[in-house]
């Protein structure tokens, strides 16, 4: 089973930007893959996902806001978020959507100073 790996996480200020990577330990571009978060007392929520063939979809809250995207070598995906806002303050999981099953990573954090 493939294992995902989350880096890039931190604490800035409403209206920075950072960017997320999700490294996978083979090819993970085979699959849909996604960005999810939680932020405490919430249920888990999907943020964006994109899919073998490149289209993307986002969650209304963050459409214009974040990018998904892939590497050529498709084993890292990443999410650039732009424009952030304290209520964008969450752990942060990369997803596998496999019809073997789901793979999740370990969550990073990403905390919004307003």
């Amino acid at each position: 089973q493939v294992q995902l790996v989350e880096s890039g996480g931190g604490f800035v200020q409403a209206g920075e930007s950072l960017r997320l990577s999700c490294r996978g330990s083979a090819r993970i571009g085979i699959y849909a893959m996604g960005w999810s978060r939680q932020a405490p007392g919430t249920r888990r929520e999907s943020v964006a996902i994109i899919r073998p063939n490149g289209e993307t979809t986002y969650a209304d809250s963050v459409k214009d806001r974040f990018t998904i995207s892939r590497n050529k070598a498709g084993d890292t995906v990443y999410l650039q978020m732009n424009s952030l806002k304290p209520e964008d303050t969450a752990v942060y999981y990369c997803r596998q959507v496999s019809p073997y099953g789901d793979v999740w990573g370990q969550g990073t954090q990403v905390t919004v100073s307003s």
